[in-house]
């Protein structure tokens, strides 16, 4: 060979090698560019834990922590086991903050010598947390209550030291059901009050005497005071359990209604699920009652991607505006629309027995997960694992079921709240009676449970 031909021999092969090199080191870049394959929500369980002493304790909300952590609020009556610094048997505000993988960092209590119920818990952008729920203490972390029960609002820092506290009520039941946060950098709570009880106070200089039970909407600032009070109702019991603040400043507060006269002008039966929408200032916008001639009980509500809102709970009926019924009780979904409240669509969930939904949450994803319980084998529920299963389940935006999940033991379990914490991965609190089977501890008659699924 001469020298020509070995020198492009030679040149043939080290470019080829230059061209082997620059390929592997391509590949290689490109997956370390590469976004990793997004997880998919499988619905495993990934761990159960429960919570308590012996005597009865349950959860009625969850935050996600700054430190990746879960704070969760429920009403505990025991003084051992997993609840510390109590000594009495009422009922107080339980505190009990875990990390990431459920396992107890700190528990905390908070109330006076009576009883003190929490409702619900939410992350403060101020810092913090505020809780809410009603009281008939007058002494300890209370302070004074007019009544029988009195909303009581706390808020807290980070460790669960209280940093102030204000009561609102009359000599009746008022109690406060669930706190949000204002766009303007308050809070406003909602429940319902005993306006017969209250002489017709409570609305702050409107006069309106309605009946045993109202719709009680409180806004308030950054401290705690109120800015305005306003009842919403009729002649009988009206509740509201939920409430979101509406992109014009206004809120929208649901429920349930019994009531066919005064505030309610549409009444479908015994109990509807009742919304009404007021102003930034109070002021009643509009109402509409949903369901038909038996009972529903609203729970739950949600803002959906096009502006209109999805209301939850379940229902008794088969007729007027409830279709399909499948048991003794379904799980109701509802849409209606932002502008006035009309029915958009609804769709019942269940089998032959009792089911119902207490909690309505957009996912990430656009899908919207739903939790309560269900005495149900068939229908919608592969099966039941006892008397009664905590449930969840989610559907797309037009009310198709994608997944559904129960979850307990032989006893009494029951779901309150759902939160995602990153995509796909949910944590779900409620209590339990049993101990056995996904429950794997029982410390009392009834304990906090905490499920987190992936």
């Amino acid at each position: 060979m001469n020298t020509k031909s070995r020198y492009n021999k030679a040149n043939f092969f080290l470019s080829l090698l230059i061209l082997i090199l620059t390929s592997c080191n391509k590949d290689n870049n490109d997956g370390e560019n590469q976004s990793p394959e997004p997880i998919e929500f499988q619905g495993e369980i990934d761990w159960v834990k429960t919570f308590g002493g012996s005597n009865e304790d349950e959860a009625v909300g969850v935050v996600k922590t700054p430190d990746e952590g879960l704070l969760i609020l429920g009403t505990t009556k025991s003084t051992d086991g997993d609840v510390t610094g109590k000594t009495t048997n009422d009922q107080d505000f339980w505190l009990l903050k875990l990390d990431s993988q459920g396992n107890k960092i700190w528990d905390k209590t908070l109330g006076g010598s009576d009883d003190d119920v929490a409702t619900s818990i939410i992350s403060s952008a101020q810092g913090g947390y505020l809780l809410s729920g009603y009281s008939r203490s007058n002494d300890g972390d209370v302070g004074t209550t007019a009544g029988f029960f009195d909303y009581w609002i706390v808020k807290i820092d980070e460790n669960g030291n209280k940093q102030w506290g204000n009561t609102f009520g009359y000599l009746g039941n008022d109690q406060a059901t669930k706190i949000i946060e204002t766009q303007e950098g308050g809070y406003f709570v909602t429940g319902y009050f005993d306006v017969t009880a209250s002489g017709g106070q409570g609305n702050d200089g409107r006069n309106a005497l309605h009946g045993v039970g109202e719709y009680w909407g409180i806004k308030l600032d950054s401290n705690g005071n109120y800015i305005w009070r306003r009842y919403f109702g009729g002649s009988d019991n009206d509740r509201s359990f939920d409430v979101v603040q509406t992109p014009d400043s206004g809120f929208l507060l649901v429920g349930s209604s019994e009531s066919d006269d005064y505030d309610i002008t549409d009444d479908k039966g015994s109990y509807d699920f009742w919304a009404v929408k007021a102003s930034k200032d109070g002021d009643k916008l509009w109402t509409k009652s949903y369901g038909g001639s038996g009972i529903e009980n609203g729970r739950g509500i949600a803002q959906t991607s096009d502006g209109n809102y999805l209301f939850v709970g379940d229902t008794r009926s088969e007729d007027q505006d409830v279709t399909s019924l499948h048991g003794n009780a379904d799980a109701w979904v509802i849409k209606f629309n932002a502008t006035n409240g009309n029915l958009i669509w609804q769709k019942t969930f269940g089998g032959s027995e009792f089911d119902s939904a207490s909690d309505i949450l957009k996912l990430n994803n656009g899908n919207y997960v739903i939790c309560g319980n269900s005495r149900s084998n068939n229908g919608d529920l592969d099966n039941n694992k006892g008397q009664n299963d905590a449930w969840m389940y989610i559907i797309d935006d037009t009310g198709n079921l994608k997944f559904q999940k129960n979850i307990g033991g032989t006893a009494l379990d029951l779901a309150s709240q759902v939160i995602e914490i990153t995509d796909n991965e949910l944590i779900i609190v409620g209590n339990t009676e049993s101990y056995d089977q996904d429950i794997p501890l029982n410390k009392g008659i009834k304990d906090f449970l905490i499920v987190k699924l992936k």
